[in-house]
């Protein structure tokens, strides 16, 4: 069985944090999401990618993995980071999907985090249900849209024998509203049934693909907006982007980062009701400044009595 080095794979060092994983992540499932990218192995990269986000975002996933990384025994595994290059960085319809004894992550993983959920007894049987990631932009969530599934599924004969794999393509209608993590059902669309069995169900595995510009919290959008210094102080009005344009946004005076502006129903769309998109303002300095506006910030240092620091480290 082959070692997976996910953190090789994400192009992090071991002792990277939270927010390096994560960031890394994001730049990956862009890179190689099936509907972008043009590299014949986007799909499988795809999915190693998200495996060893899986992994590594856990805490509990990372420790285990992080174990028997340190301990596994020379040439106990084939170490992945042998056969192929760095993923490196980058920016990031229908995608791939292949059953295999495990249909969703790989034999590594579903080995270390316990696999085991299709039934092997000879004879007459269910077909196995399968599930496998279905990646979506945020833009794919605003109404019903359609993708292509593309689908490799093995076959068998009345013993149990397998035959060769069939390909077959399914056409799947997204629901508008479909939220990160949610499961669509498709009846009778895994694994074909052995020995006159009814054939298994494929689960769709929802998984909003990280954005550019915006987070998610459940139907919520969270979006950072840079501000001048005099913005903030002065109010203004600047422009925000959501998912179906940008929009102007009124900046109170003596705005703070940190500060949080909802924008209602901006949001995501939701089965009932639209989630809001939440504004959070973040100053920026200026990279440079002249001579006159150099003694425009000396002149307000000098008549100002603010201390931002007043009872602080009390």
């Amino acid at each position: 069985m082959e070692f997976k080095d996910y953190y090789h794979i994400l192009g992090v060092e071991p002792d990277a944090d939270d927010q390096a994983i994560k960031t890394a992540y994001r730049k990956l499932a862009r890179k190689y999401h099936p509907d972008v990218s043009k590299e014949d192995d986007a799909d499988q990269r795809f999915k190693e990618v998200a495996e060893a986000y899986e992994v590594l975002k856990d805490a509990d996933k990372r420790a285990e993995y992080d174990q028997l990384r340190r301990y596994r025994q020379s040439g106990g595994f084939e170490s992945q980071s042998d056969r192929r290059q760095p993923y490196g960085t980058g920016d990031a319809g229908g995608f791939y999907a292949e059953f295999g004894d495990q249909a969703d992550f790989s034999e590594f993983f579903e080995d270390l985090f316990g696999g085991g959920r299709f039934q092997r007894e000879p004879g007459r049987r269910a077909g196995r249900d399968a599930e496998v990631d279905l990646p979506l932009f945020l833009e794919d969530t605003v109404a019903d849209t359609s993708k292509q599934v593309r689908l490799s599924v093995p076959q068998y004969d009345a013993r149990g024998r397998r035959l060769a794999d069939k390909d077959r393509t399914l056409n799947v209608k997204v629901p508008a509203g479909t939220i990160d993590n949610e499961r669509i059902r498709l009846k009778g669309q895994g694994g074909p049934g052995i020995g006159g069995g009814p054939p298994g169900d494929l689960f769709l595995r929802v998984r909003l693909v990280p954005h550019p510009v915006f987070d998610v919290d459940g139907h919520d959008l969270i979006v950072t907006v840079p501000v001048a210094p005099w913005e903030a102080a002065l109010g203004a009005r600047v422009e925000v982007p959501t998912l179906s344009g940008r929009i102007k946004l009124t900046l109170p005076a003596g705005s703070q980062t940190g500060k949080r502006l909802r924008i209602k129903g901006r949001g995501l769309t939701g089965k009932r009701r639209n989630g809001n998109l939440y504004a959070v303002l973040k100053v920026v300095m200026p990279d440079t400044v002249t001579n006159q506006q150099q003694d425009l910030w000396t002149k307000l240092a000098e008549s100002s009595d603010f201390d931002p620091r007043a009872g602080w480290g009390q």
